[in-house]
């Protein structure tokens, strides 16, 4: 049998679910997702209705381009099928972002090792080697080692390419074009749920017109720190991932 060589590898879905439902953080996010599922099922008219959509970015998004309205006026089988695909994307979106709050919980409860508890031979003494002299430009980053999970993994990478291409095409589309129209939605869905608070402050600044070329930039800054941070998230997770893989082989 195939799995015979490897009997404590756990497939993938297994360590995603146990990411989920290990840790408290990820289980009371899980909780709000289900309050916010029953309202929009519940009351669609409400104002919490759209709750889930928020909740679940920036995957959630992505529902945009699937071939369904919930909202439109159809009756029968179309419209209940429309209404099931949505809520299970929502609800897959919801176990991926969980997914993600689970690895860095995980990633912050990982003890770190003691170097000092290994055993050293009691015959031989071991004179303490001098520490060298810090040397300019090799003391390690803070910031360098906090976005290392955002390039390190071909996932981190590929999310980061993706939020380039559509911050890019919006900033073509604002500063070549005569009428740019909704081109700055890409980047805000690309890079949801931090971008909102970018559109937040950027929007104020374009009703003084002194500054009001500032909120592109400041919008755009906005984007990019949004998707560091998502892609730090995304980073976290595969890490999660590997580590557990890598006990579950041991």
């Amino acid at each position: 049998m195939p799995t015979a060589s490897h009997p404590h590898r756990a497939p993938l879905l297994r360590r995603l679910l146990t990411l989920v439902a290990g840790h408290g953080l990820s289980r009371g996010y899980l909780a709000v997702c289900a309050v916010s599922f029953a309202a929009m099922l519940l009351a669609p008219d409400s104002t919490f209705a759209g709750s889930p959509l928020l909740l679940t970015a920036p995957l959630s998004f992505l529902c945009l381009f699937l071939p369904l309205d919930p909202g439109a006026e159809i009756d029968g089988a179309a419209d209940i099928t429309a209404v099931a695909v949505f809520t299970a994307w929502l609800a897959l979106c919801a176990l991926v972002n969980a997914a993600v709050l689970g690895a860095l919980a995980t990633r912050s409860s990982i003890p770190t090792p003691n170097p000092t508890s290994a055993p050293t031979p009691a015959t031989v003494p071991i004179a303490p080697l001098p520490h060298p002299a810090p040397v300019a430009g090799t003391r390690p980053r803070g910031l360098r080692t906090l976005l290392a999970p955002a390039v390190d993994n071909w996932l981190s990478r590929g999310y980061l390419a993706v939020v380039a291409v559509a911050l890019g095409f919006s900033l073509c589309a604002e500063f070549l074009t005569a009428d740019p129209g909704f081109a700055g939605i890409w980047p805000l869905m690309a890079t949801a749920p931090f971008s909102l608070v970018a559109t937040a402050v950027a929007t104020p600044v374009a009703y003084y017109s002194s500054i009001a070329w500032l909120s592109p930039l400041v919008f755009s800054l906005g984007v990019v720190l949004s998707g560091l941070v998502n892609a730090v998230l995304l980073g976290l997770l595969v890490r999660g991932l590997r580590t557990r893989e890598r006990r579950a082989a041991a």
